[in-house]
């Protein structure tokens, strides 16, 4: 029977019912575990390899993907994995220009020291030739521009020529796009974000349906170590339950957000994909299940983008996205390739009308700075 996303939230990765037992286990704190004398480790041997509530996670993850799911200690240590099992001296990877600055950062440092051809192209292109490329990463909706590409097509044009195809897909979550079953070999993502949703916890994810590449990415994190503890793992299951509703609130207040910016004469520009004078609106209504809860705005000044935030009382100041609480952060001032007064604006769960009307009434007193 094929359920809705709510009922999947809740559901995704739950043991069978078992009378006296809790929905969710606890979570499972152990370094080393009883072995048989004999023969040695049966599901669990060591902590770092192998927790009950790792797994349970990865299962609920898998399920929202549509593939097997591996957890890391963050989206960071998760894209390094697929970096690194990907790609080899010699290599070409494409990546996004304007993606996450840290991934960008690492291909610019290890990747580029390694030996890996690192190419850049805008998310939404053109695109050149895939020929010779081994990997093809795509962030789509990007971070933090909002731009969007068309998976499915890129996908299909980067594989005919031999290559990897990967999307981090952070900014949508599985509920927004399913990049596996659009074509990607690799869906991973940073679970600190709208995922989880609570600002309280670091996670990442690699979801795929090669089992080779699931055997080297797993390789990987028990050689590293880029593990999230028991805690960790079981509070981030524990949110995933609210994730539609999260979701659905989430989008409400950037569609509202989005077009209160929109019609303002003292906005310079707004990006959300799900305004129908969007750029990137007609390959998201498409591709995307639901647009996500990020707009960005241009104030035109860093001056004006301080101001603003600090006249708002529900936008707090502060960076990574997705969680209950609104918030925003001035991009350049991490290394995106963004104008001095551009913010990312994270829509939290509160209420719309409220979140519209306090926005306004900073923007307004925000007015006459620099």
């Amino acid at each position: 029977m094929s359920y809705g996303d709510g009922t999947r939230s809740v559901h995704a990765g739950l043991p069978a019912p078992e009378p006296g037992q809790p929905f969710l286990p606890g979570p499972v704190f152990a370094a080393p575990y009883h072995l048989d004398p004999a023969t040695g480790p049966g599901p669990n041997g060591y902590g770092r390899p192998d927790n009950p509530t790792r797994r349970h996670l990865e299962a609920a993850i898998g399920e929202l993907e549509g593939g097997e799911a591996r957890a890391f200690a963050s989206g960071q240590a998760a894209i390094t994995a697929v970096l690194m099992t990907a790609l080899r001296p010699g290599d070409t990877v494409l990546m996004p220009a304007d993606g996450y600055y840290a991934v960008r950062s690492f291909a610019a440092s290890t990747l580029d020291e390694l030996g890996v051809h690192v190419s850049y192209v805008p998310t939404a292109g053109p695109y050149p030739s895939f020929e010779g490329v081994r990997l093809l990463l795509l962030e789509t909706p990007s971070n933090p521009g909002l731009d969007v590409c068309d998976v499915a097509e890129l996908a299909a044009a980067a594989r005919a020529a031999g290559a990897l195809v990967a999307v981090d897909n952070t900014t949508a979550t599985p509920l927004g796009q399913r990049p596996l079953d659009l074509g990607a070999d690799i869906s991973v993502a940073s679970g600190t974000k709208a995922l989880t949703g609570h600002s309280d916890l670091l996670l990442g994810y690699v979801a795929t349906r090669d089992a080779g590449l699931l055997e080297r990415i797993t390789t990987w994190r028990t050689q590293t170590g880029a593990i999230p503890g028991a805690f960790d793992a079981w509070l981030a299951h524990r949110s995933l339950a609210t994730l539609d509703l999260r979701l659905a609130r989430q989008s409400a207040n950037a569609a509202g957000i989005a077009v209160a910016l929109a019609a303002r004469s003292d906005v310079e520009r707004v990006r959300w994909p799900g305004l129908p004078d969007d750029p990137s609106y007609v390959v998201a209504e498409r591709q995307m299940r639901r647009i996500p809860g990020l707009v960005s705005v241009d104030l035109g000044s860093a001056e004006r983008a301080a101001a603003f935030l600090k006249a708002s009382k529900l936008v707090f100041a502060a960076t990574s996205f997705g969680g209950l609480h609104t918030s925003a952060d001035r991009r350049a001032q991490w290394g995106d390739d963004t104008p001095p007064g551009f913010l990312r604006v994270s829509c939290g769960v509160e209420d719309t009308a409220d979140l519209v009307a306090d926005i306004t009434a900073a923007l307004d007193a925000a007015h006459g700075a620099a």
